[in-house]
């Protein structure tokens, strides 16, 4: 299928690795031109090198920097040879908060949490939602995760803060710029193999005295799939939210779980 995104301009963050990586090369295989946003230069640069072999057709550019922050956002705003602000697709992702109990968080790392899951996402959407209007195309797609439909009690910065801009974008999508071309989503994700993941696996093995692998397998054998979700799979999602095809689809919220949610609804 041709998705129809052939050309257009998409920003992608937390693209050197993990889902936001996934999104980026999904993309970059429909021929989009992707500015690829992180914080770490050298692995940012070699995600870079090793997508364009695949996608040589495309502009690839790299933009090592806290996308959190204002300098950071200006920075991709003014990459030389990108879209300025004009972008077509922009997929927001800056990796979670940390895990832990929320009787050891104080008020800087709930700030913390809300800039990066909520507050952040917002800025990008006012940066460029309305020259997306004003050419009648665009595609927001926002990396929030299965915690939003089902609380984990390790991750209750995450749960706090992603709740929130989902919200907030439960009522942006369904203003005028739905019916000039726009469109605002959200993936949820449950548990994929990242570095996130290996992450709180590591905490929740401390937590419960058990091992690695253990925890590994026992997630694995809760979710109906049988295992952990890819990359790549994800990506193919987002990718398909980004299309033209998608154009009738906004304000909702994509669980990606492998079935592990019981609910109905």
């Amino acid at each position: 299928m041709d998705l129809g995104i052939k050309g257009k301009w998409a920003l992608v963050g937390g693209a050197s690795k993990g889902l936001g990586w996934g999104c980026a090369r999904a993309l970059a295989l429909e021929g989009v031109n992707v500015v690829m946003v992180a914080r770490g230069a050298d692995v940012l640069n070699q995600a870079v090198a090793d997508l364009q072999k695949e996608a040589p057709g495309v502009k690839l550019l790299p933009v090592a920097a806290d996308i959190t922050t204002e300098a950071g956002r200006a920075a991709l705003f003014a990459v030389p040879g990108g879209p300025g602000k004009d972008f077509d697709i922009v997929v927001t992702n800056a990796g979670g908060p940390p895990p832990g109990d929320f009787r050891s968080w104080d008020r800087e790392a709930w700030i913390k949490a809300l800039d990066a899951n909520m507050l952040t996402p917002i800025e990008l959407i006012k940066a460029t939602v309305d020259g997306m209007a004003a050419r009648c195309f665009g595609r927001i797609v926002n990396i929030t995760s299965s915690s939003v439909k089902s609380p984990i009690d390790i991750l209750g910065l995450s749960n706090g803060a992603r709740s929130g801009l989902t919200g907030f974008v439960a009522g942006v999508a369904r203003t005028k710029i739905a019916a000039q071309g726009v469109t605002i989503n959200n993936i949820l994700p449950g548990k994929f193999d990242t570095d996130r993941i290996r992450a709180n696996v590591e905490v929740t093995a401390q937590k419960m005295g058990k091992s690695v692998a253990e925890i590994r397998a026992l997630q694995q054998s809760q979710v109906p799939a049988g295992r952990y979700g890819t990359p790549q799979e994800f990506g193919s999602l987002c990718a398909y939210i980004c299309s033209q095809q998608a154009s009738y689809i906004t304000g909702q919220n994509f669980l990606t779980d492998g079935g592990a949610y019981p609910g109905t609804y």
